[in-house]
């Protein structure tokens, strides 16, 4: 028997494959995937990043004068959602973190219904649209285990579904994320987990809070396949995430997929990023943004110009300041709202502050 620090002894070996077609000035380094091979095909996930940015530049205008409330940036970040989402079937469901509404308006969720929720208001999360897509969670990695949960019960009903979970680097450090990836990789669900890797949790970069060399590497531990993407790169997103769901829908379990990007703003509008991290630092990743590049792509194409671009800003900015204008123009909800969903019989210290509350702040009965 060989010595135990033979190098020949080894148990198992792995490696982590990485994605990008899309080089940082647009240029294709890799053959592109049969959905990429007709440029005009790629406009709608490049109009989809360009809404949301809209859409986050007006979220932010409305926090900072008090009409909306604590609001997470998705800057730079556009290709994530805008790939996983392009890829999913109607019937999938999508669990998003907090900062997914570019895959959330790709599966038919309205900019007002984002709009209300980020201003409190949870009539946000009542789609309209995808009806069992998860509302937005708050908590880091709660929302890993909820889809094994998912993807589970798809299993039991053996339909052909799959669940999508995007959570960022640092729920990769929660132990929600390992159980989760655990049980579904045990069940062998049909679900996705994409990590977007934007490099920093909060104020905390991404080598201060794991030594794993990658964080597709934690798909190892759990049994399931792990692979790499340049998330500032919609085509390779896109790609990976068809190719996990297509194994998923095939009984073959599910996938955890590192997507690297980069924050481009603050963590919220709570946050000041100029504390813990240089403008030069920013300044460089700036040139590999999702949206430029694709961008370059399609001029490159001519699939592309300047009149496109032109109008192209005018209806996103129209399209954001009428759902604006819509959530602004929403009647709050009365007080009591907050009370009666809690249970189907109010305990009576409940029922008491209610009664407080109504007559504090006023409200409708609904007894």
């Amino acid at each position: 028997m060989p010595p135990q620090n033979d190098p020949s002894n080894v148990a198992a070996a792995f490696s982590i494959p990485f994605t990008r077609y899309l080089a940082v000035d647009g240029s294709v380094e890799e053959e592109l995937p049969d959905f990429a091979h007709d440029p005009a095909a790629l406009i709608p996930l490049y109009r989809a990043m360009v809404l949301t940015r809209i859409f986050d530049e007006k979220a932010i205008a409305l926090q900072r004068t008090g009409r909306l409330g604590t609001f997470p940036s998705s800057l730079g970040q556009e290709a994530v959602g805008v790939g996983a989402a392009s890829a999913m079937l109607p019937e999938d469901v999508l669990l998003p973190s907090f900062r997914e509404q570019s895959a959330q308006f790709w599966r038919g969720v309205t900019m007002k219904e984002v709009f209300l929720y980020w201003g409190g208001d949870e009539r946000g999360s009542n789609f309209e649209g995808p009806r069992e897509d998860f509302p937005v969670s708050i908590p880091v990695a709660s929302h890993f285990p909820h889809a094994a949960g998912v993807a589970l019960a798809f299993k039991l009903r053996d339909e052909k579904r799959a669940a999508v979970c995007i959570g960022g680097d640092g729920a990769t450090s929660k132990g929600d994320f390992y159980e989760g990836l655990n049980i579904a990789a045990v069940w062998s669900v049909p679900a996705v987990f994409l990590i977007n890797d934007n490099q920093w949790a909060i104020s905390v970069p991404r080598q201060k809070q794991t030594a794993a060399q990658t964080l597709a590497q934690k798909a190892i531990a759990a049994g399931m396949p792990g692979e790499q993407v340049d998330g500032n790169d919609v085509i390779a997103v896109r790609d990976a995430v068809a190719r996990a769901l297509k194994r998923a829908r095939s009984g073959n379990g599910p996938t955890l997929i590192e997507a690297l990007t980069y924050r481009l703003t603050d963590h919220t509008t709570a946050d000041d990023a100029h504390r813990y991290r240089s403008d030069e630092e920013v300044s460089q990743r700036w040139k590999e943004e999702p949206v430029s590049r694709l961008r370059n792509y399609l001029v490159s194409q001519d699939a592309w110009n300047k009149k496109d671009e032109e109008q192209l800003l005018s209806v996103c900015k129209e399209e954001v300041e009428k759902s604006a204008d819509e959530y602004l123009a929403t009647e709050p909800e009365p007080v009591s709202e907050i009370f009666d969903y809690l249970f189907k019989e109010l305990p009576d210290d409940l029922r008491a502050q209610r009664e407080f509350a109504i007559a504090r702040i006023g409200g409708n009965e609904h007894d």
